[in-house]
């Protein structure tokens, strides 16, 4: 049953779905409850013009090419949301539904001046089972700063989440916290990028929170339980993507599809 664990591949795919889809469960908890699930949506989108210009400029499929141009990409339209929201007097939703739908115009012209023999499908849609040794690392070192800046601005978080401005009356860096929640959504973001894609990667955030929203009332509670079920459905995904040969990243998303299905119609009505 558990025979494909002798392949170094897929205990790096195992691993590094347990971590990726932890942390980003968790971190989906602020994008949840703060109304961001467009925001989330449009950073993901945004990654692609960052890999197509990266490769465009240095002309290979380096992944590490790719993950430092999606990078750059997505701080740019996440933090310029920010700051554009902040001096033009826009909602943040307008603001970056601007910037990222100019970004990603950008992108498909850049993808008609890649060489034939450049594909993104595993960009746009994920292949964990191609992750090295140090695309581990990677996941390690994003998933431990993205979990310790939970646990650091835990009561800071809770205040952010709810009300703002009763927030910054008591002294917490509202502004800051704006910034610091986009960056470390951009660095989960990049590091989902061969889990599951930039397509689906939006999904690891937003799915695990909304299903189990329904039973947990504490935000703190619903952070740690949100990434529990990222890491479980991402094992199960790994399992059943060898027994059936099927894409490990689109059977993530949809078993915790599946999830969130079944906790709506099992959950206590109102």
């Amino acid at each position: 049953m558990f025979d494909f664990l002798d392949y170094a591949f897929n205990q790096r795919a195992l691993v590094a779905v347990l971590v990726i889809g932890f942390s980003n469960g968790a971190l989906g908890t602020l994008v949840v409850l703060r109304k961001n699930s467009l925001v989330i949506s449009a950073l993901s989108h945004s990654l692609l013009p960052g890999v197509a210009l990266a490769m465009l400029i240095f002309g290979g499929m380096n992944p590490l090419i790719g993950v430092v141009g999606a990078m750059f990409s997505a701080l740019v339209v996440g933090l310029g949301t920010v700051y554009v929201a902040r001096k033009a007097r826009l909602d943040h939703q307008t603001a970056i539904t601007v910037l990222y739908t100019t970004a990603f115009a950008g992108g498909l012209l850049l993808l008609e001046h890649l060489p034939g023999n450049m594909k993104l499908e595993s960009w746009l849609f994920g292949n964990i089972l191609g992750l090295r040794n140090q695309d581990l690392w990677m996941s390690y070192g994003v998933s431990l700063t993205i979990l310790g800046m939970l646990a650091w601005h835990r009561r800071d978080w809770i205040l952010y989440l709810f009300e703002p401005s009763v927030a910054a009356s008591m002294g917490v860096p509202v502004t800051r916290l704006n910034y610091l929640q986009t960056g470390l959504m951009v660095l989960a973001l990049v590091t989902s990028l061969q889990a599951v894609g930039a397509v689906l990667s939006s999904a690891l955030f937003i799915i695990p929170t909304a299903t189990l929203l329904q039973w947990v009332r504490s935000p703190r509670m619903l952070m740690w339980c949100s990434g529990l079920l990222g890491s479980v459905a991402g094992a199960f995904a790994v399992m059943l993507s060898n027994w059936w040969n099927v894409q490990t990243g689109a059977m993530l998303i949809l078993l915790l599809g599946c999830a969130f299905l079944l906790s709506l119609l099992a959950a206590p009505k109102k």
